[in-house]
This record gives C-alpha cells, sequence and structure tokens, in this order.
C-alpha cells in the first residue's frame, strides 16, 4: 500500500484539460469522495475528521469545482478519477459519491470494475433511462446567471431545497456558504451544460455492493431515485440519515460516518485493498 499523505494540504495534479485539486489522508483502505453540483472536497471536512482513524481518505475538487480549473462534466470525472488513481498508486478503492458525484462514481463503477470494491450513493439523481428531466432546473439557473450574474444565481441556488440544511451548526454553514462562493458558473456559461449532465449508466453491469443514502427529508425525487437505485443494482442496502436533508453529511454527520463507517468494514473483510 502507497504511503498516505500528511493530512490538510493541497496538492495538484495535472490531467488534459484541467489541474485539479485533492487532498489526501489518514491511513487504512483508500475511500474517494465525489462531491456535488456547486460545492468541492471542503465538503468532506466532517468525514475527514471522523474516518481518518481507519480509512484513506482521497477528495477532489470536480473540474470547474472549487481550486480545480477545467470544463466541467461527469464524462471528465470518469478520467480524473482514474488519472488521481494511477497518480496514488491505488489499485483497490471504494468511492463515496454525492448527489451529482454519484453519477461520476457509478460511471467508474463500472468502466473500472476491477478497481472499485464498493460504492457509497449520497443523494443520487433520477437515473432511470426513461426520466423525463433533472429536479434541478439547469435551464432555469442558466438563465440567472446569464442575465443577473454569478451573485444572483448563488442567492437563488442557496434558496433552493437542495442547499437548505436542517442542522443549526454554525461551522456547517459557513462550510456551505464558503463552498458556494468558489463556484463560478462555468459550466452554465457552456451551452452543451445540460446535455454533459445527463450520462447513461448501466446499472446492472455494476457488480460492486452499494450503499444508497438520502437524508430523511432529502426531496421526494431523490428519495425516489434511491429507491430506483436500490432496486437496480446487483448488491445495494438502503439506509436514511436521521435529522437530515439533501446533505446529511452536513447536518448529522456522526450518523452519516456510522452507516459509512460500518457498510465499508463489512465490505473489508476478507478483501485485499491497496
Amino acid at each position: 500500500m502507497a504511503a498516505a499523505a500528511p493530512p490538510g494540504p493541497d496538492r495538484y495534479l495535472e490531467v488534459a484539460g484541467a489541474r485539479l485539486r485533492y487532498r489526501d489522508s489518514g491511513s487504512g483502505p483508500a475511500l474517494v469522495l465525489v462531491h456535488g453540483w456547486t460545492l468541492d472536497l471542503d465538503m468532506w471536512e466532517p468525514q475527514v475528521e471522523r474516518l481518518c482513524d481507519r480509512f484513506r481518505l482521497v477528495r477532489l475538487d470536480r473540474r470547474g469545482h472549487g481550486l480545480s480549473s477545467g470544463d466541467p462534466g461527469p464524462q471528465q470525472d470518469v478520467s480524473d478519477l482514474a488519472m488521481l488513481c494511477r497518480h496514488l498508486r491505488l489499485n483497490r478503492i471504494a468511492l463515496l459519491g454525492m448527489s451529482q458525484g454519484a453519477r461520476s462514481v457509478l460511471a467508474f463503477a463500472d468502466a473500472a470494475p476491477d478497481t472499485v470494491r464498493a460504492v457509497v450513493l449520497d443523494g443520487a439523481p433520477d437515473l432511470r433511462p426513461e426520466a423525463a428531466g433533472n429536479d434541478i432546473p439547469l435551464a432555469h439557473f442558466q438563465q440567472v446567471l446569464r442575465a443577473q450574474g454569478i451573485a444572483a444565481f448563488r442567492r437563488e441556488w442557496r434558496s433552493q431545497p437542495a442547499m437548505q440544511l436542517q442542522t443549526d451548526d454554525p461551522a456547517a454553514r459557513a462550510l456551505l456558504d464558503a463552498m458556494l462562493g468558489r463556484y463560478d458558473g462555468r459550466d452554465l456559461r457552456d451551452d452543451t451544460a445540460l446535455a454533459k449532465a445527463a450520462m447513461p449508466l448501466r446499472l446492472e453491469q455494476i457488480a460492486a455492493p452499494a450503499l444508497v443514502l438520502n437524508g430523511e427529508s432529502d426531496m421526494q425525487t431523490r428519495a425516489a431515485a434511491a429507491d430506483y437505485l436500490h432496486e437496480q443494482l446487483p448488491q445495494a442496502e438502503r439506509h436514511l440519515v436521521a435529522r437530515a436533508g439533501h446533505l446529511p453529511n452536513l447536518d448529522n454527520p456522526d450518523e452519516y460516518a456510522q452507516l459509512c463507517r460500518a457498510f465499508l468494514m463489512r465490505q473489508l473483510h476478507g478483501s485485499v485493498w491497496r
């Protein structure tokens, strides 16, 4: 197993068309954490604190988010994850994907089945083939950004159900606001952004065990999407995080970490991780 980096410092990886910020903390089996839309790797700070004693936690800013450059797109996430694993010499990993990041995690698990030992899917979007559209009105947000600018977009997006925290913890609220303040909207300026946000997946091909999560107060569309994933994935279990909305890792980090830890430790039994 390659030695883990010391906790905390930002590191950067040059890939085709982008410079990706990542962090590498803790020791043990590798868990790669993939954030959702408009967020970045800092969203996982509560999980680093609670899981780094048993896992090596690798987290990155997806292209066009946080401090990473490049044009965002779930399709690019697959190649970026592959490059990051190669750079860190990670041959066996678990993946945790939140919201839009769950789509990228599933795509990577499909593309690299020998690498992915388990996946955690948190607040995933509707991945049914017949899905009529996204429950996040991207076309509307494109119009807001183009007509009124990034500050107006941030205000409106922050007021949406997906961005409402159930917790009163000031640190969680400050963390969320800081991440949204770093999102610059470059994907919404791209006329192909709506097409890039959708990516067909072969769920029946994904053999890795899966933990499908939602906050108990998540949007109904995301709860239904999680139920669909639970039904379609060959090896999946389903849990709700109490006192949490679409951002359960911030709303209730203790229970979130407990669920992830228990699931991943079960998958570790008898496995060889690198």
